[in-house]
């Protein structure tokens, strides 16, 4: 994880603002500064240390809390004044014990409308916003472990239960296209689906890892 940060332009305060994402779902955890002695400290760690400007103190993630994050990328962009860091978190990133510190703001209908317009416009026709959505719902439920979710249940059996639900689904698949039932195929294909993204996130495997083989194949 080679940096040199003498490229980096730290503001008057010596700060530097980074954001934390999660590998795996690229969901968008936090944002907090860094100064030259935590950012240090994070290199030489593999974990995520900031400055607080309020405490005035440097802060370990999860020090107290026991949800770090481990870090496994760390990029810095064009302007070299912002930090970009792909964590495996442990446990939750806000405060309020939520899986991040964002909340979504839905947008206006005549917005969402022209979204969806757009994609039905691209090639195919096809919006994949669903995956998306789903994955960041499923690495959620895995560091917040709501009650009565069955994701929640899914996570907390462990990965022979995942295992077991992935094998069932596909040979659910595997009868509905037997059956020639396109009803059945296509609900079955969800539930295989999506426990496969649920035993992914347990290997802590994105699915952008699945697809760069796909990519890599379709290029030969």
């Amino acid at each position: 994880m080679a940096v040199n940060l003498d490229e980096l332009r730290f503001n008057e305060q010596g700060l530097i603002p980074a954001i934390i994402q999660d590998v795996q779902s690229k969901m968008v955890l936090m944002m907090a500064y860094m100064n030259r002695e935590s950012l240090h400290k994070t290199i030489e760690t593999g974990e995520t240390w900031f400055w607080s400007r309020s405490r005035q103190e440097l802060w370990h993630k999860g020090a107290t809390s026991g949800h770090r994050q481990k870090v496994k990328e760390l990029y810095y962009d064009c302007d070299q004044d912002t930090l970009l860091i792909m964590v495996e978190p442990l446990g939750p990133a806000c405060h309020r014990g939520t899986y991040s510190c964002f909340d979504r703001i839905e947008l206006e209908p005549s917005s969402q409308q022209e979204m969806e317009t757009h994609t039905a416009n691209q090639p195919g026709g096809l919006d994949y916003t669903i995956l998306t959505q789903l994955i960041e719902t499923i690495a959620q439920r895995d560091e917040e472990r709501p009650e009565g979710a069955y994701t929640t249940y899914l996570f907390e059996k462990g990965l022979d239960k995942i295992l077991k639900k992935v094998g069932e689904e596909a040979s659910e698949v595997i009868i509905a296209a037997k059956n020639r039932d396109p009803e059945e195929l296509r609900n079955e294909a969800a539930d295989l689906l999506y426990h496969l993204l649920v035993l992914l996130r347990e290997q802590q495997l994105g699915l952008d890892r699945v697809l760069d083989v796909l990519r890599e194949r379709h290029g030969k």
